[in-house]
């Protein structure tokens, strides 16, 4: 058994509130998976149902007192929330359980923090996290003493700090959003200049882990990071996809792979990621690709089709691709690879594929070579014809 009173760095108790949404995750999956992508250890897991958060512990004293114990009896050295909390509640939980105490929305931010990789990424989460920063200066700095005198006096140096280390967090915002603001306009000529030469153009959108990055290297045969984790791809990659002779062209299009979308993605992050996710706004054909053999792909669906309403790109024409075919049971394989889906009140073509087997690309192919067709100038079809 662990010392109590020595937690182990990295270890984790998982904690969900269950308000009684759709989404709730019962055992706690899909946060267990992001501990571990951002390298901690979760130890124990604990959920409760509540109507409503409790405004000052956002799960009461005693539920609080219980994951106190369970964190003291499995040496643990942080709580992870799958919920955000607000600063006050986080303050409050860390003061009556003596840890340190992570909600779903900070997890996700070092997550990305650890896995940016290109200069735009890197200013992208610096600006995320320094917004979430700006929120907790109350907790952050609840160590500097406050000295008051009498009614009317004006407060002590513990003020003085608050008030010093939120201007400087508001100064490095400004310089942050205004070197993300110069990286944004570089993307936007790549953008004019790649629209000009390829008037088709190809976003794969999905939820995080869904196989995007596998069934982009398919597809290209480009060598992009790809792993059975979440949050793999971070970086926008954009490479030419060949659609072959069959279509009468012969001609390459835009395919670039996105960073996954995942629940409860902090608006911080749609707000700072905007300059990447703008790939799939002005795209001509998004790629919503789908992990098939995860049995609540319909409601991860549902959160990518949120995300896309916020960044302007609800109405960018879709298709579904299922992945991971090679990973179905017998029994949920579909009798058919290719048919209509209907997604937001729309009918899409969906195809069932594998990326890591190859079965299915070819239809996908053909189907995207058809679209690149119907969707060139009259004049390039034309001249295309007569090459032939």
């Amino acid at each position: 058994m662990n010392d109590t009173s020595q937690p182990t760095a990295g270890t984790t108790i998982l904690v969900g509130v269950d308000f009684g949404l759709p989404h709730f995750d019962g055992e706690l999956e899909e946060l267990g998976l992001l501990a571990e992508t951002a390298g901690l250890k979760p130890v124990a897991r604990i959920t409760c149902k509540r109507k409503a958060p409790d405004a000052a512990l956002f799960v009461g004293s005693g539920k609080a007192d219980e994951i106190k114990a369970l964190a003291l009896m499995h040496g643990a050295s942080e709580i992870l929330f799958d919920q955000s909390l607000s600063p006050a509640q986080q303050r409050n939980l860390e003061r009556h359980m003596g840890l340190a105490v992570i909600d779903r929305t900070l997890l996700i931010l070092e997550i990305f923090a650890q896995r940016a990789r290109s200069h735009e990424g890197k200013l992208q989460v610096e600006l995320a996290k320094l917004h979430y920063l700006s929120t907790r200066l109350v907790r952050r700095w609840s160590h500097l003493e406050r000295q008051s005198g009498g009614i009317g006096m004006r407060g002590g140096p513990g003020e003085t700090q608050i008030e010093l280390d939120r201007r400087i967090i508001n100064d490095a915002i400004k310089r942050t959003r205004e070197r993300l603001e110069k990286v944004k306009k570089q993307r936007s000529t790549q953008r004019r200049q790649r629209n000009r030469r390829d008037a088709f153009t190809i976003s794969l959108v999905g939820y995080t882990n869904a196989g995007k990055s596998t069934l982009f290297n398919a597809l290209v045969k480009a060598r992009a990071y790809a792993a059975d984790q979440l949050f793999a791809t971070l970086d926008t990659t954009t490479r030419q996809l060949y659609l072959g002779n069959q279509d009468g062209t012969g001609r390459s299009v835009s395919l670039s792979d996105t960073v996954g979308f995942i629940r409860d993605l902090p608006h911080g992050l749609i707000d700072a990621f905007q300059a990447t996710l703008q790939d799939a706004a002005d795209a001509t054909l998004l790629m919503h690709v789908v992990d098939a053999s995860n049995p609540n792909y319909p409601e991860q669906m549902a959160e990518v089709q949120k995300v896309l309403a916020e960044i302007g790109a609800a109405d960018v024409p879709q298709v579904l691709v299922l992945n991971k075919l090679d990973a179905m049971s017998p029994e949920t394989r579909p009798l058919q690879l290719h048919d209509h889906y209907t997604v937001e009140g729309h009918s899409v073509p969906r195809f069932f594929v594998s990326a890591q087997t190859g079965e299915g690309l070819a239809a996908l192919r053909e189907f995207l070579a058809q679209e690149a067709v119907a969707q060139m100038p009259a004049e390039d079809h034309a001249n295309s014809q007569e090459l032939e």
